[in-house]
């Protein structure tokens, strides 16, 4: 086997790369009180969501140890490429770059390269998507590294959330001066800024700030007729679905995916969340 992509597990597959050998997902652990799960095939979304909605406090995850990133490099393949989620977001890129040293100390030199998406869920799609048609290209090991970094700070993430507290109770809107009251029903439409999450606009109401989003994403989309959108959601498939329509009367574009979360992108998006990469 020429390559291989590991992508830890907020990354979502399409269905018909997930038992695709050139792919493996490194999960995540979950944590919701007493509930203790990692974030594989076996995750169970709607049961996630009751145990969410009935705990009062925030659930937590915990990123994949350094030996576990180690052993998803040990395989038959030249070249082994890494998508994590935003080191700003989470521990997983440093687990696994250890990985890599832990693997170069105990099995040799091997090309291995950890991208730092800068971004999560379907933005880590985004990058394995890309990588596997770089190597597919035959591009070598060292041109596939540069095109891909290029790929990743070209790349755009926009959300939008029924609920932040998750995100706000585990620190991860500390970079967001302020964020509109819920009571309003003004829905921020939040983005990311090199793996940092910032607002950029908002609406009165999940339509208007999905159509605020979708204004968004047509305005700063370059070469729209070459560009591969994904959209993942979060248990709310009517609003993924209603964003693939905006795009699509605004834009052309060569590929629109509708992707469900994960069990990482669940517990951060929420109940509702919609979550776009470009």
């Amino acid at each position: 086997m020429r390559y291989k992509i590991v992508v830890d597990s907020c990354c979502e597959l399409p269905k018909e790369l997930k038992g695709d050998d050139r792919f493996e997902s490194v999960p995540l652990g979950i944590d919701v009180g007493d509930y203790h799960i990692q974030d594989d095939e076996n995750f169970n979304q709607a049961e996630f969501l009751k145990k969410v909605a009935a705990y009062p406090k925030s659930p937590k995850s915990s990123c994949p140890s350094p030996e576990r990133y180690m052993e998803a490099y040990h395989a038959d393949a030249e070249n082994i490429y890494v998508v994590t989620l935003s080191s700003k977001l989470s521990g997983s890129f440093n687990s696994a770059e250890l990985g890599k040293r832990l693997y170069k100390e105990t099995y040799g030199e091997k090309n291995i390269h950890v991208v730092d998406s800068e971004s999560a869920s379907c933005g880590e799609t985004q990058i394995a998507l890309k990588l596997m048609e770089l190597e597919e290209s035959g591009l070598s090991f060292a041109e596939v590294v540069k095109q891909i970094e290029a790929f990743r700070d070209e790349m755009n993430t926009y959300f939008v959330l029924d609920n932040l507290e998750t995100l706000r109770k585990n620190g991860r809107l500390s970079s967001v001066k302020a964020v509109v009251a819920s009571t309003l029903n003004i829905k921020p439409v939040m983005g990311a800024d090199k793996g940092t999450i910032i607002q950029r606009g908002q609406g009165i109401g999940m339509k208007k700030a999905l159509g605020k989003m979708a204004d968004l994403i047509v305005a700063e989309l370059k070469d729209a007729g070459k560009k591969r959108i994904i959209i993942s959601h979060c248990n709310a498939k009517e609003r993924a679905e209603t964003l693939l329509g905006l795009l699509k009367e605004k834009a052309f574009c060569k590929e629109i995916k509708i992707l469900d979360t994960a069990g990482i992108s669940s517990m951060y998006a929420n109940n509702g969340g919609v979550i776009v990469a470009v």
